[in-house]
């Protein structure tokens, strides 16, 4: 299916002019981050340079690749293919791998490099990349533990909503190699997020504790939203989106009814221009934070959902229209235009709120969702996922 069938000639040409502004923030920071990447998050909305050590680095990388795939201009794949050696020497010593977001990390940067290229160094880290997540997944529980230490009391058994965006890698793997055991982890994991992380009704939690012994359920909680039993608004979004991702891998069709919940439960909190705040719980109110990354990540996953959903679902244009109604919302009033300044793309973003971290900023993942969101709109774009 063509995305821009359902476009009318002023909405493509407003789709363009987001893009050329996307496009013109990058060529702004190529000289800045070669080696180096913005942080997680900007600081006065600019975004200070750092490592690759976080778990962030390949929403930078990501937006390179998809600059090159939308323009053939040469200098976005030169840039993306400057910031790969670090990405190989990150999974060949093993610099800060004890998280499942080593799906993140290299499916935008090895794997995107692989599916544009056909290069085989980067389908070689891929595959390195996937082995370490491998190595996070307990079978009892059937599920991928998120952060740290395997032997960390903490962490242990923890899952959270988000890694059903770094579950792609596992079913790429299995397809690159034959080997079923990445996919099976993958299932498994998409499975037990299905059962516990998705409440009654249709809101998730953020976090989960399984035993990693008796594979017993135990308890849910947030690290990032209001309260434990409030509604992270990124989460919901991943989980939007993350859901749809697996079943374009596994055509279960259990999958495609969770995503249309938290959807429509998404959907169902906007507020008046259409972007949320940073936990659902909030639909009005000036004292409480927009996040724009959200409802980018959201516009993304609504659109795999009108992508794969069958052409007599009465669903389908609701889900596309929503989220070309969101995108073009985040296009007139979240954009940085305003701030010459600022190296960042989308404002109004939250990273951590309980934590304090990038409140009201810019956040690399909400750049790189948006720009995603635009490339679906305007082109068949095959995904990196």
């Amino acid at each position: 299916m063509t995305q821009t069938h359902s476009l009318t000639a002023s909405d493509l040409e407003r789709l363009q002019e987001a893009a050329k502004f996307v496009l013109a923030k990058l060529d702004q920071n190529l000289s800045r981050f070669t080696e180096l990447f913005p942080a997680p998050a900007s600081e006065g909305l600019v975004y200070p340079a750092i490592v690759n050590e976080d778990w962030t680095a390949s929403f930078y990388t990501g937006m390179l690749w998809l600059a090159y795939e939308l323009t053939g201009e040469v200098r976005y794949r030169e840039a993306a293919e400057c910031q790969l050696p670090s990405y190989k020497r990150r999974v060949e010593e093993r610099i800060a791998i004890q998280t499942h977001d080593l799906g993140f990390l290299y499916s935008l940067s090895a794997v995107a490099s692989y599916r544009v290229t056909g290069g085989k160094e980067a389908r070689d880290m891929a595959l390195k990349a996937a082995e370490l997540l491998a190595e996070r997944y307990f079978p009892a529980a059937g599920i991928i533990q998120a952060w740290g230490d395997l032997d960390d009391p903490e962490q242990c058994g923890r899952m959270i909503i988000d890694c059903l965006m770094n579950l792609p890698l596992l079913y790429w793997a299995s397809e690159e190699t034959d080997d079923a055991r990445y996919a099976d982890m993958a299932r498994s994991h998409v499975k037990q997020s299905a059962a516990y992380l998705v409440r009654p009704d249709h809101t998730s939690y953020h976090t989960y504790y399984m035993d990693v012994l008796s594979g017993a359920p135990k308890y849910g909680n947030t690290h990032q939203g209001y309260a434990d039993d409030s509604c992270w608004a990124r989460g919901q979004a991943w989980g939007i989106y993350g859901f749809m991702l697996s079943y374009a891998y596994t055509k279960d069709e259990s999958l495609i009814g969770v995503s249309k919940s938290l959807a429509d439960y998404f959907l169902s909190r906007l507020p008046e221009d259409g972007i949320v705040y940073w936990d659902l719980i909030f639909t009005e109110g000036i004292e409480q934070e927009r996040d724009s990354s959200a409802a980018a990540i959201a516009c993304c996953g609504l659109l795999e959902l009108a992508k794969q959903l069958p052409v007599d679902d009465p669903d389908k244009q609701h889900y596309y229209n929503a989220a070309l109604s969101m995108l073009s919302s985040l296009a007139k009033r979240y954009t940085t235009k305003d701030y010459p300044h600022s190296n960042g793309v989308l404002m109004h973003a939250v990273y951590n709120k309980p934590r304090g971290m990038g409140i009201d900023e810019c956040t690399i993942w909400g750049d790189y969702f948006y720009f995603e969101a635009l490339a679906r709109l305007m082109t068949d774009w095959r995904l990196y996922w």
